[in-house]
């Protein structure tokens, strides 16, 4: 429960509201993360928050990579960092997205603005080994245009090969050629092997809900679709149980779950 001391060495502008902090340890280093899970970041005086982790699992340098939205108080605190300053972690905490369990199967990676942050270990940890999978396919939306996170790798990777990524924004805008729609669109004009797809979600909870609605209609089980739950985080421990939906302890059961636990309590609204 004690924050480990970490300094921003890095700090890159996303978009409006939205930064990448790149972090390294000032003693120890927190153990190791899988892909989704999140840890608790700390600034002196105000608070701490819970974060996903949006780095690379491969790296094994005891590295952080945060990337953080200005919502909140915490969340602008860490939002403002910037290099030299000195932040607490602890973590990293919760369930993964489970990426050494889809070998020998296509990924389908779902991204709805921010939900990008916590997919992107995803993307990384799969190109790292892309012998291990069959087709992998990356679809993320914004708003518009400048509300892309991480965009000049989302264009390096639109032209990697044996990656298959899609771009879409929700209304036109100028100098946008690309799709237009919600990603949901974009999932339904996809050809897909449902028996042998597994697929991850993250962004609000309706493009949750919705694309997870087209996979089914496509055949991919709801076993093999994943999706990472947002609640009110406090402890990531599961001591405080304010993140409490339904059976779960998000910070302790999540954030990650397959839709066949997730359906029925994505229905379930936050107070």
């Amino acid at each position: 429960m004690v924050p480990v001391p970490y300094r921003v060495v890095g700090r890159r502008v996303e978009t409006r509201d939205s930064v990448t902090l790149h972090l390294e340890p000032v003693t120890e280093a927190l153990p190791a993360f899988r892909p989704g899970q999140f840890t608790m970041l700390y600034r002196r005086g105000v608070g701490e928050v819970a974060i996903s982790i949006s780095g690379d699992p491969t790296a094994g340098d005891g590295s952080l990579t945060q990337t953080i939205r200005d919502v909140g108080a915490v969340s602008r605190a860490l939002h403002a960092a910037g290099p030299g300053d000195v932040l607490g972690a602890r973590g990293p905490y919760g369930t993964g997205w489970g990426l050494e369990t889809a070998v020998d199967h296509d990924l389908v990676i779902v991204a709805g603005g921010v939900g990008l942050a916590p997919l992107r270990p995803v993307l990384l940890g799969a190109l790292a080994r892309r012998g291990s999978y069959r087709r992998i396919m990356l679809v993320a939306g914004a708003r518009n245009p400048s509300e892309f996170l991480f965009r000049e790798q989302l264009d390096a990777w639109s032209g990697t090969p044996g990656l298959e990524v899609e771009l879409t924004i929700d209304q036109p805008a100028e100098g946008w050629s690309g799709p237009v729609g919600f990603v949901t669109e974009s999932l339904t004009r996809l050809t897909l092997d449902p028996a042998r797809t597994v697929a991850f979600l993250c962004g609000p909870e309706p493009m949750m809900r919705f694309s997870a609605n087209v996979l089914q209609r496509k055949g991919v089980d709801p076993g093999h679709i994943r999706v990472s739950l947002e609640r009110n985080m406090k402890c990531g421990v599961g001591l405080c149980g304010h993140c409490q939906l339904g059976p779960l302890l998000v910070c302790r059961d999540g954030p990650v779950v397959d839709y066949a636990r997730a359906q029925p309590l994505l229905a379930v609204r936050e107070l």
